[in-house]
């Protein structure tokens, strides 16, 4: 059947093991003694027979190790052992497309509607893309569904989805597949499984199209690839890496792992501010009812009597007039204000970062973003290295990443210094948003040649000190939003009760 029917993915790429696990990409993709060959091969931690020989292919006398610089060398994009551009029956890839696991968008392929019958004989819906109709009806039914009906999907027919898969349950989905790998299950099969048991619509809808494109003979880092808007570059890459290795499930244990730590600090982050939030929005909703419903009421039987209000009291009788008169253009304006801001800060990068800027300037609140941002950098880093990953590609893969236009300038000077060949810790020396200890870490780990594992200990201090300084933002908040609320109640009933005092001596 032309469903089943393996694609071609390398020019000239010799006929894969039948030997070889189903879950295990052949290594030997490089026609070492090919000069014609223009496939990439990508290096994941294995500096050995297939690297030597393109290096000896190239007339190159010295091997640059994972994690090193050479002094004088001109850095290379690790993992890219070729000059040549890889050219597939889809065409040309480019560097950068392979770095930030991206590829310009062409045209988009058809979606497909349809409604089963599944083995508990409850009617199931969901959309596949595919270029034809047939493959699709093909694919349903090897799964053993009941096919009701299909049709292509109409151009107003789209799913809402609200923050995509997040990392826990891709940490958790990470976990499971790894495991299914290694109890023998091909990866195909394990990719159903996990479509199968999946509740959440996103996750059964993704890990369905991942299935259909996996039985069409695509790569499993292609199929990620096209729903970059559900899975991260990272991931993406490290997929990639480890087709050319064969080692899918120790990568994707990493992975789970990484982004089970995310999700942690995350979570850390949330819980930090949900308190303070809620106690905000009580004090502002007491206030707000205080003024425009209490102090009107005082204002009536304060004019009733006459006399000289208290300068307290006629200063809060005149915000609740304002409020009360013009609650509407201050709603608007506020609206106006929190749009205006949201776009400028997600659009317009030299907003951000002075934004970024002043809040790393702000005593704990700097604390608690320099230490998030390097743990996650670090952590990254880490991650990237050991699997065999060169700092040229870590670093434009680690400017992809983060959201600190700070540390992308930082990055981004880090990768000058790469091209004129200099160290990393060239970039990082003297920055006022690196720590010290961090940056001596990293000259450590390329003195030592051991950069990846000192960044994994510089990710755990940091992580560790994050965490200890959201516990103490926390100790320190609730006294103060207690204080803040306790000073506003406290104004505003002053302001009430010392005109009524007046008021009662008046009438004794």
């Amino acid at each position: 059947m032309a469903l089943f029917k393996k694609k071609e993915k390398f020019i000239n790429q010799p006929a894969p093991n039948s030997n070889m696990p189903q879950n295990q990409a052949p290594t030997n993709q490089v026609q070492q003694n090919n000069p014609t060959s223009q496939t990439y091969m990508v290096n994941a931690g294995y500096p050995g027979q297939n690297v030597a020989n393109m290096n000896a292919y190239q007339g190159q006398t010295q091997q640059q190790v994972p994690g090193q610089t050479v002094p004088g060398q001109q850095p290379q994009a690790q993992g890219v052992q070729a000059t040549k551009p890889a050219t597939t029956e889809k065409g040309h890839v480019s560097l950068m497309e392979f770095i930030t696991g991206k590829k310009q968008k062409g045209p988009k392929t058809p979606a497909w509607k349809y409604i089963v019958m599944n083995d508990m004989n409850k009617k199931e819906t969901g959309v596949i893309e595919a270029t034809d109709e047939s493959e699709v009806k093909n694919f349903l039914v090897s799964q053993g569904l009941q096919l009701v009906s299909i049709f292509p999907r109409g151009a107003g027919d789209i799913d809402i989805v609200i923050g995509g898969i997040s990392p826990q349950d891709l940490a958790f989905s990470l976990t499971q597949l790894s495991t299914y790998i290694k109890s023998g299950i091909p990866l195909a099969d394990s990719v159903s499984i996990l479509a199968k048991q999946a509740t959440k619509k996103v996750l059964k809808q993704s890990f369905t199209q991942l299935h259909f494109e996996l039985i069409q003979g695509e790569n499993f880092s292609t199929a990620l690839e096209k729903q970059d808007k559900y899975y991260p570059g990272l991931l993406i890459n490290m997929v990639k890496t480890a087709e050319m290795t064969g080692d899918l499930p120790t990568i994707l244990d990493d992975m789970a792992e990484y982004y089970t730590s995310m999700d942690q600090t995350r979570k850390q982050m949330r819980s930090a501010m949900i308190y303070p939030s809620v106690v905000l929005t009580i004090a502002i909703g007491v206030l707000i009812f205080m003024l425009t419903y209490l102090v009107p009421q005082f204002s009536a039987m304060f004019a009733e009597n006459g006399g000289e209000l208290p300068f307290l009291t006629r200063t809060v009788l005149s915000v609740s007039k304002f409020l009360v008169g013009h609650w509407l253009a201050i709603l608007l304006s506020i609206v106006f204000i929190i749009v205006t801001f949201i776009v400028l800060f997600k659009r317009v990068p030299k907003f951000k970062k002075a934004i970024q800027i002043a809040l790393m300037h702000i005593p704990v609140i700097k604390n608690i973003i320099i230490y998030n941002e390097i743990s996650n950098f670090t952590k990254t880093f880490a991650s990237l290295l050991n699997h065999g990953v060169f700092i040229t590609d870590s670093m434009a893969i680690l400017q992809k990443i983060t959201d600190n236009e700070v540390y992308k300038e930082v990055i981004n000077n880090c990768l000058a210094n790469l091209a004129k060949g200099e160290t990393v810790s060239s970039a990082f020396k003297g920055q006022w948003a690196v720590p010290v200890v961090a940056y001596e870490m990293i000259v450590t780990g390329e003195r030592t040649g051991q950069l990846g594992a000192m960044m994994e200990k510089v990710a755990s201090h940091f992580q560790a000190m994050h965490k200890t300084i959201i516990d103490q933002m926390k100790s320190l908040v609730e006294p103060i939003l207690i204080v803040f609320l306790a000073v506003v109640v406290g104004i505003i009933l002053l302001s009430i009760i010392e005109p009524m005092f007046a008021i009662y001596d008046t009438v004794k």
